[in-house]
């Protein structure tokens, strides 16, 4: 009797099993469409399935991977995407805020008198 184990869970089936379908049980142990208790059940009933059951269940495990696979990296670019995008907004953003504040400033510098300047120079 083999043992996997995965996170906190313990997974055991027969050395045959996995001797012969190590593909399949990566990919039983990789989806996310079953929970620990599925996964050894899968593990129980495998030496009584037959060739097409097997292959059944790999194909349909095998689709699942690709499909999720291919999700991921269409989100994955939409989310680079939208960085991108909200990047350059708020670079935008900061801009418009440096340029005000230093219009602020230079408004300031015109509003004071040529003179304070002088009297504070000479006070120095």
């Amino acid at each position: 009797m083999a043992e996997i184990k995965q996170n906190n869970t313990t997974f055991y089936l027969s050395d045959e099993i996995q001797a012969e379908f190590p593909e399949l049980i990566k990919l039983i142990l990789a989806t996310e469409s079953m929970d620990d208790e599925e996964r050894q059940y899968w593990f129980d009933i495998m030496p009584s399935m037959n060739d097409t059951q097997i292959d059944r269940l790999f194909n349909i495990l095998e689709t699942e991977k690709k499909k999720l696979e291919e999700l991921e990296l269409k989100y994955q670019e939409e989310i680079k995407s939208l960085n991108e995008r909200h990047l350059i907004e708020w670079q935008e953003f900061q801009s418009r805020d440096a340029k005000k504040k230093i219009a602020e400033a230079e408004s300031k510098d015109k509003d004071e008198d040529p003179d304070d300047v002088l009297n504070m120079l000479n006070s120095l």
